[in-house]
């Protein structure tokens, strides 16, 4: 048993390590009790770099080739073990190879709403993600601050790491700035120079370098952007004034098929810009053009005419003149009444009359036409 032990020891003589995963980015050659046989070769590939360890402490680093195991190519571990320059027995040491091919999309992203100071909006309340690329270029470093001793070490492992600190110097970012929020969306790639500037001396601490970092999106939670969308409507729309006869137009075909029909228009519409007046008295007059306006001075003069021994009582300036209720109205034109008809059928096609109310007023008119 102890001769099969030697002669295993004696056929350890080449090491290399295939990547059988695409995650993966430290791995040690499984050494159990063999060791290695001088003069054997070591195959290191392209993506990758190897790392002797002697006792804890790294010796020689390989870059990709193949390369002959010797006190030449071993110069550090020769010196570490104090070998003569003829030793050529088998000799025992950790290897470890280093994936150092780039990793590509790796996602970043602010797990809760990161709290910042606007020029427009005061405080408020940012998502942002985005994507970043790195690649492993020391491996002792990046074995003595991260992967240490362990048989392998993954990117997964490694990656929450790297995203909690990214995510770490979002607020910065954007304090420092002085963007407001309206503008972030054409600073993106600013935002993401910027970001990566900050980033690189984290990652190169780490044995790595950061080949790029991309702000993708940045966004307010759902409840804000529900009123910044609220606010672009009224800004697109002209104004608040506009916004509000917008709103107006809107609400008059719901009022119409709502119980009540149009008489309580007025008071469902603008609250507290007034709409709620100027509705009622454009849809009285839409609905009785002939019967003119309560007070107004034909209505006086009629009534005058009607009853000559009425006296005229002097109206107060700044107060519309009385209209006694017992006055007839005015004579009403077939040209009038015909055109009345006509706009109150342009309302029914905008379905702000019914078909019955627009039959009712249809009739009351031709009463007053016969």
């Amino acid at each position: 048993m102890a001769l099969m032990d030697f002669i295993k020891k004696q056929f350890i003589d080449i090491i290399q390590w295939t990547e059988d995963d695409g995650e993966t980015m430290a791995w040690r050659f499984p050494m159990a009790d063999f060791e290695i046989q001088y003069g054997g070769s070591l195959t290191v590939r392209e993506s990758q770099m190897a790392v002797f360890i002697n006792e804890g402490k790294v010796a020689d680093v390989f870059g990709p080739g193949m390369h002959k195991l010797t006190t030449q190519t071993l110069p550090v571990l020769t010196y570490l073990q104090n070998w003569d320059k003829l030793f050529e027995s088998p000799f025992k040491s950790d290897v470890y190879f280093f994936s150092t091919k780039a990793r590509l999309d790796r996602k970043w992203g602010t797990p809760n709403p990161v709290t910042i100071r606007d020029k427009d909006f005061g405080m408020v309340r940012l998502r942002a993600f985005g994507i970043y690329a790195y690649h492993l270029i020391d491996p002792k470093l990046f074995h003595t601050t991260i992967s240490g001793v362990v048989e392998s070490y993954s990117s997964e492992q490694l990656e929450s790491q790297l995203r909690n600190t990214i995510v770490g110097h979002i607020s910065d970012i954007f304090g420092e700035s002085g963007v407001p929020f309206i503008d972030m969306a054409s600073n993106q790639v600013e935002f993401g120079n910027a970001l990566k500037a900050k980033m690189d001396p984290m990652f190169a601490g780490y044995g790595l370098a950061l080949d790029s970092l991309n702000v993708q999106n940045i966004s307010l939670p759902e409840e804000l952007q529900a009123m910044l969308d609220k606010r672009i409507g009224v800004n697109m729309m002209g104004g608040m004034g506009e916004y509000t006869r917008f709103q107006t137009a809107e609400a008059i075909p719901l009022a119409a098929q709502n119980e009540g029909g149009l008489a309580g228009l007025g008071a469902g519409i603008g609250v507290g810009f007034g709409v709620g007046q100027q509705v009622a008295a454009s849809m009285a007059q839409s609905l009785n053009p002939m019967g003119g306006a309560p007070g107004a001075p034909g209505a006086v003069a009629g009534a005058q005419s009607a009853n000559p021994g009425m006296q005229s009582t002097p109206v107060p300036q700044g107060f519309p003149p009385v209209t006694p209720t017992s006055a007839p109205a005015a004579p009403v034109s077939a040209d009038e009444v015909i055109a009345t008809i006509e706009k109150l059928h342009g309302l029914v096609g905008k379905g702000i009359l019914s078909q019955a109310e627009f039959e009712a007023k249809k009739a009351e008119l031709m009463k007053k036409l016969a």
